[in-house]
């Protein structure tokens, strides 16, 4: 999961060598946290959370295949 957000993630900024995708796992849960540089934030975020949303809904059909649960926190 962690690198299927860090490869979305590139692909969106200008910045690809600043973004820090970190993983804490649980149970049942992992929390995945994005960073991005600044100027980055926006793009990844998108017009109305449109960009975050469909990372979102990636994770969430992925690791719904996996029967885990994977939550994105989008780090500023």
């Amino acid at each position: 999961m962690k690198e299927l957000v860090d490869y979305i993630a590139k692909a969106l900024v200008d910045n690809p060598e600043e973004v820090l995708v970190s993983e804490v796992v649980g149970d049942q849960t992992s929390v995945l946290e994005l960073k991005v540089a600044k100027d980055d934030l926006g793009k990844v975020i998108g017009k109305q959370g449109r960009s975050a949303r469909a990372m979102r809904t990636i994770l969430s059909a992925a690791s719904t295949k996996l029967k885990k649960r994977t939550v994105l926190e989008i780090i500023e």
